[in-house]
């Protein structure tokens, strides 16, 4: 028996249903774009901490840019109209939640010093000394912060007169070991940012509405292939050069100009005549200056040069990694969709719904430093 034509009632439903799910993709976009309004790069960063060693003291250093809503902005009654904030709490916290273990015997935490916000820096710091029982050789840290501040990372530079490394706390790398007494060795902990890399890359999300933006009209399987490893070239050849503090350029500018990417690219695809075998150059371009957000992550918590190159290495491929399971999992469903007939209205919804939350982001970045 012959499978039935569809007839042109049938094909009146299934554009109605392709709108239907058009629209939903662009509600969704626009909720992702105000997910990254909060802060796109942070990639689940919820502080950066400076461990200094020095002979039986240990003094923890932990700085946030942003308390995220949970039990500790509760606590500091931060946002809560008529009441005045009280960091007092973030230093209870890290007395807390921080264990330290010097030769097998535990650290006591003894006081405690805060930097609150000011009128130039929305950062708020924290810093507790530890007492160890004696001069320590070996050290051991558990940093369980991500029960009081949700389940994001704090990267860690682990400073002492013989060396330094360094180490990405989090809910699922809560401890880590140092011998104070050896040179550094920068393999130690380096391993704990390909994850981290992963992470930001996911969590990314006006990254991920680019690279979406870019594969929307990248044409075939080779054009693709060249607008993805454009981005990857460029992005990492910026992330070496501002992690190492060789090229910086102000952060406003850096994260404006990537919402600005975005936009652009999701206007090309909403103009046809625009061929896309020049795509890859557009990629490259704009990877450069993708890479320097990347960059913002590794550069806030000031890893010293020597030991930062391992880091720097697992961190880029672990955002590979992340780039390369979105792109494995976009890329066939485009290639799929590319024959059907109402796949040009598709792209042009999505890529309108794109244009708008890049085109929102710029003005948030731009002018009210968002």
């Amino acid at each position: 028996m012959s499978t039935p034509k569809p007839t042109l009632t049938d094909g009146k439903s299934l554009r109605t249903a392709i709108d239907r799910q058009a629209s939903k993709a662009f509600a969704l976009l626009l909720l992702l774009g105000s997910a990254g309004l909060a802060g796109a790069h942070t990639g689940g960063m919820t502080g950066f901490a400076t461990i200094t060693i020095n002979g039986k003291l240990v003094r923890y250093n932990l700085t946030l840019s942003d308390v995220p809503p949970g039990l500790l902005a509760e606590q500091m009654h931060l946002g809560q109209s008529g009441v005045a904030p009280d960091y007092q709490p973030l230093i209870t916290a890290i007395s807390e939640k921080i264990h330290l273990t010097g030769d097998g015997l535990a650290c006591a935490a003894a006081e405690g010093r805060i930097v609150p916000p000011t009128a130039t820096s929305v950062s708020l710091t924290g810093s507790v000394d530890f007492i160890c029982a004696g001069e320590i050789r070996n050290l051991t840290i558990r940093d369980d912060m991500s029960e009081v501040l949700p389940s994001q990372h704090t990267l860690a530079a682990i400073v002492w007169s013989g060396g330094s490394q360094q180490f990405a706390f989090g809910s699922d790398a809560r401890q880590t070991s140092v011998a104070v007494s050896e040179q550094a060795h920068a393999s130690r902990g380096a391993g704990s940012f390909f994850p981290l890399g992963i992470e930001h890359i996911l969590t990314g999300y006006d990254h991920l509405l680019f690279l979406l933006a870019l594969m929307l009209r990248g044409g075939g399987l080779w054009s693709l292939l060249k607008i993805v490893t454009a981005f990857t070239v460029a992005h990492s050849i910026t992330l070496a050069l501002a992690a190492l503090d060789l090229v910086v350029l102000p952060g406003v500018l850096i994260e404006s100009v990537i919402a600005l990417s975005i936009a652009y690219v999701a206007l090309e695809n909403l103009l046809p005549r625009y061929a896309v075998s020049r795509r890859w150059a557009v990629s490259f371009l704009f990877g450069l200056v993708h890479g320097f957000g990347f960059s913002s992550v590794l550069r806030e918590i000031g890893l010293p040069k020597e030991n930062l190159l391992l880091s720097l290495l697992n961190f880029n491929l672990g955002v590979e990694a992340g780039q390369l399971a979105v792109v494995l999992l976009v890329v066939p469903i485009l290639m799929r969709l590319k024959s059907k007939p109402w796949e040009p209205r598709m792209v042009a919804i999505i890529s309108g719904g794109i244009l708008a939350v890049g085109l929102v982001l710029f003005v948030d970045r731009a002018f009210f430093g968002g």
